[in-house]
C-alpha cells in the first residue's frame, strides 16, 4: 500500500450479524499492523433488525474521514449486495457466503467475487451462523497478506472472559476462512494489508470514539458526579462511566428522565462537586429549565450535547448539527454561557478537560457539542497525553469568610463561590437577587448583576480563548470555514490540493469574531461547509463579523460529508486547478 492510499472495506449485514464488532475488530487488527484507522458506522432506528453497515478505512498516512467508494466489501446478505451497487471503485471486490444463493447479477462487471462456504467452514470448527463474521475476517486478511496471528491474539483479548473454549473456537473460524483463500485464491493475494510494524512498536496508539473519549476526559478532570439519561448517540459515554466508577471514585446516577439528570448534576455541583451530564437534542429540550437555573445561580454544570437529526424524534441514529441555535438561545432571558464544539475524538477528550476548568472558573454552564459522527465513529489516535492538566476550580473557597456574599459585584464578573455546611450562608434559587443571594427587583441591582454575569463571557474570551486552527497555506486560493465533524472529511479531501486551506472552529461562545473576520477578509473565496438545512453556523459567523459566506456546501440527510463530496465542489470552485 502506498503512502496515502486509502483501503475502504464494508462489513454489511443484519443486526445481530456482528457487523460492528467485525468492523471493530478489524480496525483493531489494522491499528496493530502498523496502519491509521477510522471507522464509520450506520445503523437504522428499529429494535431488531435493519441494514447494519461498519465501513474501515485504512491507510498509512493519517485517514480521517469516510469515503463513499469502497475497495472491498463482505457481504452477509441479500441487501448487503442490493444496497450499495453504486458505491464500488475500481477492481473492487465482494466477499460473501456460497451457500446462500445471493442474486448477484446486478453488480458490476469490473467487481471480483469471492464466495466461500462461511458457515459450513464455521461449522467445521464447532461454530455456527455466528461465527461467519469471524470466518469472514480471517478471509479478508488472509486475502490482504495479513498476519493471522495478529487477530488471533485480538480474538482472544475479546472473548477471554468467555473462557478457553470460546477463545479457541474463534481462533479456528478465523484460521479456516484464511487457510481456505490462501488455498483457493492464491493468486488473487495483495499486500494491503501486510504486517509493517512489531506489536510493541504499536502499543503507543489507541482506537477510540468520541463517547470514550469524553467518559475518560471526564474522568481525568475529576469528575465526581454525573447523572445521564441514556439517549442515542450519547449513550455510550454513561456506559463507560459505569463501568469505572468504583475504581475511580465517582458517583454515576442514571436517572428516570433528562429533567432530573440535569437537576441532579446542578445539585451536585452545588455541595461542591465536579458535575457534568449528558444528552441529545430531545434531551436538552427538556433540561431547558435546568439550563437557566445553573445560570442565573451560577452553578458550574458541564453537559454534553450529541447532536442527532431533527426535529422530534427526527433521526435518532444518524447525525446533523442543526442543534447550535439551540443550545446557544435556549432558555429566557440571557446568561454567560460557554460554548465548545468538538472535531474529532481527540477534541473532545481536550475540549472535555477544558470545560470542567471553565465551568469552575466562570461559575455558568459549559456545553460540549458533539454529534452522532464524533459519538461513534472510532479513530486511531497516539495516546492521549494530559500530563501538564492541572484541576482549577477557579474562585473556590471552604473558609470561613466574614460578610460573605456569594454573588458580590467583582470587575471579571466573578464571585467567590462556596458550599453548604462551612458557615457561608447565602441562598441561591432561580430569582433575580443581590449580591447576598436574597430576591431583588431593584433596577440598579437587577442592572449591576446582570452586568456582572455577562462579564464573565469577556473574562473568557480575553484570558481562555485560544486561537482557532487555521489547516493548510495562509495564501491559498480557497478558504473553507467549518466546525464539528465535518473536519475530518474536509481535512481528507484537502490533501489533494495545496492551494486549499480550512479555518476550524471549536469556540461557539464567546466566538472567536476577530481572528475569523481577519481570516476571511484576506481570503479570495470562502466555502462554508455544515451539516444543517438552515447553516446555523454559517448565519453565526455573519452575525458576528458582518461577514456572510456564500457558498455554501449543506447536507441534513444525517449522511456525513465524504470526501469526495468535499473535493468535486473544491474542483467545481478551482476549475481543476490543483
Amino acid at each position: 500500500m502506498s503512502k496515502q492510499e486509502v483501503l475502504t472495506i464494508k462489513i454489511a449485514g443484519q443486526a445481530g450479524q456482528g457487523i460492528k464488532s467485525s468492523g471493530i475488530l478489524l480496525a483493531k487488527f489494522a491499528k496493530r499492523s502498523g496502519y491509521n484507522v477510522f471507522n464509520y458506522i450506520e445503523y437504522p432506528s428499529i429494535i431488531r433488525g435493519g441494514h447494519n453497515v461498519m465501513q474501515i478505512n485504512i491507510s498509512l498516512d493519517e485517514v480521517t474521514g469516510p469515503s463513499y467508494k469502497i475497495d472491498f466489501l463482505i457481504a452477509l446478505n441479500q441487501d448487503s449486495i442490493d444496497f450499495h451497487l453504486d458505491e464500488y471503485k475500481e477492481n473492487s471486490s465482494v466477499l460473501y457466503d456460497s451457500e446462500t444463493n445471493l442474486d448477484l447479477s446486478k453488480l458490476p462487471e469490473n467487481v471480483s467475487k469471492y464466495p466461500l462456504p462461511l458457515l459450513d467452514l464455521a461449522r467445521e470448527c464447532g461454530g455456527s451462523e455466528l461465527h461467519i463474521n469471524t470466518v469472514a475476517l480471517g478471509a479478508l486478511i488472509g486475502l490482504k497478506s495479513g498476519d493471522i496471528e495478529v487477530l488471533k491474539v485480538l480474538l482472544k483479548e475479546e472473548f477471554e472472559d468467555k473462557g478457553e473454549n470460546v477463545i479457541k473456537l474463534n481462533q479456528d473460524a478465523a484460521e479456516k476462512g484464511y487457510s481456505f483463500v490462501l488455498d483457493k485464491y492464491k493468486d488473487d493475494l495483495t499486500d494491503k494489508l501486510k504486517h509493517v510494524q512489531s506489536l510493541n512498536e504499536t502499543k503507543d496508539r489507541i482506537l477510540i470514539n468520541g463517547n470514550e473519549a469524553v467518559a475518560l476526559g471526564a474522568i481525568r478532570a475529576g469528575l465526581q458526579f454525573a447523572a445521564i439519561y441514556p439517549m442515542s448517540p450519547i449513550s455510550n459515554i454513561l456506559h463507560v462511566l459505569a463501568k469505572y466508577q468504583e475504581e475511580y471514585g465517582y458517583v454515576y446516577k442514571q436517572p428516570e428522565d433528562e429533567i432530573s439528570a440535569i437537576n441532579m448534576s446542578i445539585g451536585a455541583s452545588f455541595a461542591g462537586a465536579r458535575a457534568m451530564t449528558a444528552t441529545s437534542g430531545g434531551g436538552f429540550c427538556l433540561m431547558g429549565e435546568g439550563y437557566g437555573l445553573a445560570g442565573i445561580a451560577e452553578v458550574p454544570l458541564v453537559i454534553v450535547e450529541g447532536m442527532r437529526g431533527g426535529p422530534g424524534t427526527g433521526l435518532p441514529t444518524w447525525s446533523e448539527q442543526g442543534d447550535l441555535r439551540m443550545v446557544l438561545h435556549m432558555h429566557q432571558g440571557d446568561f454567560p454561557r460557554i460554548v465548545l464544539a468538538a472535531g474529532d475524538p481527540q477534541e473532545a477528550y481536550y475540549l472535555t478537560l477544558a470545560a470542567f476548568n471553565l465551568a469552575e472558573r466562570y461559575q455558568t454552564t459549559v456545553v460540549l457539542l458533539i454529534d452522532k459522527n464524533i459519538c461513534e465513529n472510532d479513530q486511531s489516535y497516539p495516546i492521549f497525553d494530559s500530563k501538564e492538566y492541572v484541576v482549577d476550580r477557579g474562585k473556590f473557597s471552604v473558609d470561613k469568610i466574614e460578610d460573605y456574599k456569594r454573588y458580590e459585584l467583582s470587575a471579571d464578573g466573578i464571585s467567590i463561590r462556596s458550599i453548604p455546611g462551612v458557615g457561608n450562608f447565602f441562598i441561591a434559587n432561580s430569582d433575580e437577587h443581590n449580591e447576598y443571594g436574597y430576591s431583588s427587583e431593584e433596577i440598579d441591582n437587577r442592572n449591576s448583576q446582570m452586568n456582572k454575569r455577562m462579564k464573565k463571557l469577556e473574562t473568557c474570551a480575553s484570558t481562555d480563548m485560544p486561537p482557532q486552527t487555521l489547516y493548510g497555506s495562509k495564501d491559498a486560493d480557497v478558504t473553507i470555514i467549518s466546525w464539528g465533524s465535518n473536519k475530518g472529511s474536509i481535512l481528507q479531501a484537502i490533501k489533494e490540493h495545496e492551494n486549499v486551506n480550512y479555518l476550524h472552529i471549536t469556540w461557539m461562545n464567546p466566538f472567536p469574531t476577530g481572528q475569523i473576520k481577519k481570516v476571511l477578509e484576506e481570503s479570495k473565496h470562502v466555502l462554508g461547509v455544515e451539516a444543517s438545512f438552515s447553516a446555523q453556523f454559517l448565519g453565526l459567523v455573519k452575525e458576528k463579523t458582518g461577514i456572510e459566506v456564500k457558498d455554501k456546501l449543506l447536507k441534513y440527510d444525517g449522511r456525513p460529508f465524504y470526501t469526495h463530496e468535499i473535493q468535486q465542489k473544491i474542483d467545481s470552485i478551482l476549475g481543476g486547478k490543483k
